[in-house]
């Protein structure tokens, strides 16, 4: 049994009265490379480890090397409507071989056994505290308190464990590190270090990890490949993990990382590890009005009470802020990138390999990267794309015989693009290179770092252009499509009831084209460079198929207005030009905006954001249509149904993607910047009565900061990185101020544009009616 501890105070804190029982129990430290799942387990503490480079198996080649022979013969019976014959030839052909990526593994477990500690326990508590990103365990046994304390440090690239005892020489325990079953070597490495090391399958990475111990007091020693600590008052671990993904001597890398370590004390470890991970984290901050009582609550209590209808609005304040703690966790520079699972996967046989789904999940792992301040976590990211440019290149030119790069809807650690999988919904898609390199678009969108465009955005999205000038083909009536393609793992229905996925020309397809090329151009012009590109991108985009309305009233999700097979499906694909996408806009494009309210409707009305990461994009969705209570209602929903105890995103089973759709949806609620103006407060819900928000990045390089009471905006200020003209749109009239001096706006208008200087913040007021009096 576990004697309750007195209730903690913190509004960004995860925390619970008695240890994790399951995986999704667990908490999450990370630091990018490194990942750590903590148990909190009194006797026998479980700490199942992660390296971001574990993958089993090497690259391969596997493009089908019939595929070319036969892509001319498959479009003409799609456009004859031939849909299973084209099918049965493209599986035959085009489909990869072998079929599938090998999967993301676990590094193994760490685990502590305290085999003395026999009792009742009292006062338990664990917590994973968002603004320093540590894990503290505290308990009382037999008189004598317990603690630990656990984090991942990226400057110092080790996992740091601290145990200490309020009594002298209450410490015994001994450690293991294991990789049951694919164990490979284990034993002594000095006389208070212990390692682990194997492999992880044909041509794969080799991996090491090594513990280490150090204490003040107390016996250190090794006995078979466990480490043992005796009598001991303090101890502190350090855990160093490495592959030869980037090591040609993982043990040597071990060795260097815990040397390097442990010449620091604990108090410099930590103080290392807190001041590099709050100068991401500290850059936004969020306050909604919320009960306090609720705050007091520990986290699994306050998710039942959400079941229950609860209103919890504090709740989805941790779950925004613990969006972005996921995402420095997972994603650093020089590490990979975020993948199905983070970097956090406990699974041999991992649900979908935890690879990189590229026709939705990884864009969405990325979504809060650069509203949310955290351009450096996107860098992973750009390191892929590019890491997967030679396979995407070839891909494009042994497969389809076109020039530039192409992914379809998968890749791995080695970048591999060909069409991997047996399923017809979802292999043959060639749009995940080009959806990809719009992040590159976005890092610059949000930086205006013309450097990073001409070095690194540029190039990538000319290749991916480049693919599509090639690639693309005339249909019968004289638009350009794609295909033989997919609208991502959905199906029609034809007149006489047959069943198809692969198509020409899917919506999504040509949105996602129409995106790409306005980003090349924009460039090419923003750079001066390639004139001859500009046009012939222009002819191409002049002939492609514009976004059609069904005849239910809905967005079209194949160029044919077919029925769909399952019309609550997880995917809306159609919807890319809503959001991520700025082709549809309920001011600008009324008509569309209306249609695609229509499709989500339509969606829910059959089941549809059944999933996470699809509830996460339907609050994205409702966001940019400025449906705040819609958008609240579904965050709420994937906090009721869709979230595990540890506020992981449930698919089921986990899958990150919809922690991060969910962060991103949050801020779009309140600030929206994908239209060439800062819109503040577009979507906020009623349930958001007061609240505050500080550090949101919006594009065209700017900070905002946004403060409202009674659901109205109270107060913005817009710090400019670079001189021009800000155009504002705002839910209610405003005056605004430089450095105490007015600026001359419209008055009364609810779009308003002003000059600016760079380095210079601007505020924002309400102006004054008769009736709101004296403020």
């Amino acid at each position: 049994m576990y004697k309750e501890a007195a209730p903690l105070r913190n509004r960004e804190k995860l925390w619970y009265l008695q240890p994790a029982q399951e995986w999704v129990e667990a908490l999450p430290i990370g630091n990018g490379r490194l990942g750590g799942m903590i148990f909190g387990r009194v006797q026998e503490e479980r700490i199942q480890l992660n390296e971001d480079s574990i993958w089993y198996g090497g690259p391969k080649n596997g493009l089908n090397p019939d595929g070319s022979r036969f892509l001319t013969e498959i479009r003409e019976q799609l456009f004859a409507g031939n849909v299973e014959a084209a099918t049965r030839l493209t599986r035959m052909s085009l489909f990869s071989t072998p079929k599938y990526y090998n999967p993301y593994q676990p590094l193994g477990d760490l685990k502590l056994y305290f085999t003395d500690q026999q009792g009742g326990v009292e006062d338990y508590k664990r917590e994973l505290d968002l603004t320093d990103a540590i894990t503290r365990m505290e308990y009382r046994m037999n008189g004598v308190t317990y603690r630990r304390v656990m984090f991942a440090s990226y400057p110092d690239q080790v996992i740091v464990i601290r145990l200490k005892s309020d009594q002298p020489g209450m410490l015994n325990f001994s450690a293991n590190l294991n990789r049951r079953p694919f164990e490979g070597e284990s034993g002594a490495l000095t006389a208070d270090s212990i390692q682990m090391s194997g492999e992880c399958g044909k041509h794969g990475v080799e991996f090491a990890c090594v513990l280490k111990a150090r204490s003040t007091d107390g016996r250190i020693s090794v006995i078979g490949d466990f480490l043992s600590v005796e009598d001991a008052s303090e101890v502190t671990l350090l855990l160093a993990a490495a592959t030869t993904f980037r090591e040609s001597d993982p043990i040597a890398a071990c060795r260097l990382q815990i040397d390097e370590a442990n010449r620091l004390s604990d108090d410099e470890l930590e103080l290392r590890h807190i001041r590099d991970y709050r100068e991401l984290y500290d850059r936004v901050t969020l306050r909604l009005t919320n009960d306090a009582q609720l705050d007091n609550l520990p986290t699994d209590e306050r998710l039942k009470l959400m079941l229950e209808k609860k209103e919890d609005i504090g709740l989805a304040e941790l779950y925004f802020h613990y969006g972005r703690y996921l995402l420095i966790a997972s994603s650093r520079p020089g590490c990979l990138p975020a993948n199905l699972q983070g970097i956090w996967n406990e699974s041999f046989t991992p649900p979908w390999e935890s690879k990189y789904t590229i026709n939705i999940n990884t864009q969405m792992n990325y979504w809060p990267a650069e509203v949310c301040g955290l351009s450096e976590c996107h860098e992973p990211l750009f390191d892929h794309i590019e890491r997967m440019l030679t396979s995407g290149r070839q891909t494009a030119g042994e497969l389809y015989g076109c020039s530039g790069f192409v992914a379809h809807h998968n890749t791995n650690i080695w970048g591999e693009t060909r069409p991997e999988g047996i399923f017809p919904t979802c292999v043959l898609w060639p749009m995940g290179a080009a959806w990809l390199s719009l992040h590159l678009w976005e890092r610059f969108a949000f930086t205006e770092d013309i450097s990073f465009l001409e070095r690194r955005a540029y190039p990538v999205l000319k290749e991916a252009a480049a693919f599509f000038l090639d690639y693309l083909v005339e249909a019968p009536d004289g638009r350009l499509v794609t295909g033989p393609s997919v609208s991502p793992e959905n199906s029609y229905l034809l007149a006489d009831g047959t069943k198809g996925a692969l198509c020409m020309g899917p919506s999504m397809d040509t949105q996602i084209i129409r995106e790409l090329i306005e980003a090349c151009k924009q460039s090419s012009s923003l750079l001066d460079v390639n004139a001859e590109l500009r046009e012939r991108l222009t002819a191409l985009l002049e002939r492609l198929p514009q976004t059609e309305i069904g005849r239910h009233g809905q967005i079209m999700e194949w160029m044919d207005d077919y029925e769909e097979a399952d019309p609550g499906h997880r995917h809306i694909s159609q919807l890319f030009a809503l959001h991520p996408g700025t082709q549809i806009s309920p001011l600008y494009t009324p008509k569309l905006a209306k249609a695609a309210a229509t499709t989500l409707h339509r969606r829910l009305e059959h089941g549809g954001g059944h999933t996470g990461w699809s509830s996460a994009w339907i609050v994205n969705m409702f966001a940019r249509l400025e449906d705040g209570e819609q958008a609240y209602v579904h965050l709420s929903q994937m906090l009721r149904k869709s979230t595990y105890p540890n506020l992981f995103d449930a698919h089921p089973p986990f899958q990150i993607d919809g922690n991060f759709g969910a962060t991103a949806g949050m801020a779009e609620m309140l600030l929206q910047t994908h239209a060439g103006e800062l819109s503040l407060l577009p979507a906020l819900p009623a349930a958001w009565t007061q609240g505050s928000v500080t550090g949101l990045r919006g594009r065209g390089g700017y900070i905002v900061d946004l403060m409202w009471i009674h659901g109205k905006l109270s107060e913005a200020s817009i710090t400019a990185s670079k001189a021009g003209i800000c155009r504002v749109r705002t839910p209610n009239p405003v005056l605004v101020r430089c450095g105490g001096m007015d600026i001359a706006v419209d008055d009364g208008a609810l779009i308003v544009e002003f000059p600016i200087e760079r380095g210079k913040t601007y505020e924002l007021y309400p102006t004054m009616t008769s009736s709101e009096g004296t403020q």
